[in-house]
């Protein structure tokens, strides 16, 4: 039996001037841009000194880092238990277990549609090493999904030929889309018509059948 370590008053704003020095931040960088937006328009709009900016974060870009750094861990956190590849024996448990991904990528990345655009659109022109950051998350992306198929081809419910690491950024590539796509029309009804079609497509293909 474990028991859960109460967080102290103290650690919790902490917790939370952290998250408000990223949100400020990145309607800072919405506003002015990553390259025209200074530490000190980020600690003037929370009314904060640039001593206790630095008591979080190196510098603006390390925000960036940490984003991404967080969302790579609550995506991985999503593909756990019930999610993970290994839980499923078949295409039908495995068709439930992509819809429950799906929903659980649409909450991740719909929390905040501020960073899912700066990251998806925006971060990879900050420098060439952020570029190579981002391009990491995909490849780190793909390879969590090919997990899932070979898997599948394993144990026989997917195409023993099945092409998986291209299979797998095929698919990434469907569900890139439908956050994109969520950034415009973030409607609970076209995102539910989105995650509709990327499984028919995934499961079914486009061809009528003859």
């Amino acid at each position: 039996m474990t028991t859960e370590i109460p967080v102290s008053r103290a650690a919790r704003k902490k917790q939370e001037l952290r998250r408000e020095i990223v949100e400020t931040a990145f309607d800072c960088f919405a506003e002015r841009g990553y390259h025209a937006t200074g530490i000190a328009d980020i600690a003037a709009r929370l009314g904060i000194g640039h001593g206790t900016f630095y008591r979080y974060f190196q510098n603006k870009r390390d925000i960036v880092d940490h984003v991404i750094t967080d969302l790579v861990e609550k995506v991985v956190g999503a593909l756990a238990a019930d999610n993970a590849p290994d839980a499923v024996n078949s295409l039908a448990e495995y068709r439930r277990q992509s819809a429950r991904i799906g929903d659980a990528l649409a909450r991740i990345f719909g929390s905040d549609p501020r960073m899912a655009r700066f990251l998806l659109l925006e971060a990879a022109g900050i420098d060439a090493e952020m570029r190579e950051r981002v391009l990491d998350f995909y490849e780190t992306a793909a390879e969590l999904t090919a997990g899932y198929l070979h898997h599948g081809v394993r144990l026989g419910y997917l195409h023993e030929d099945l092409d998986v690491d291209s299979t797998a950024r095929a698919i990434n590539g469907m569900i890139l889309a439908s956050i994109l796509s969520e950034l415009r029309d973030p409607s609970p009804e076209r995102q539910a018509a989105m995650s509709r079609a990327v499984r028919r497509v995934m499961y079914d293909g486009i061809a009528a059948p003859r």
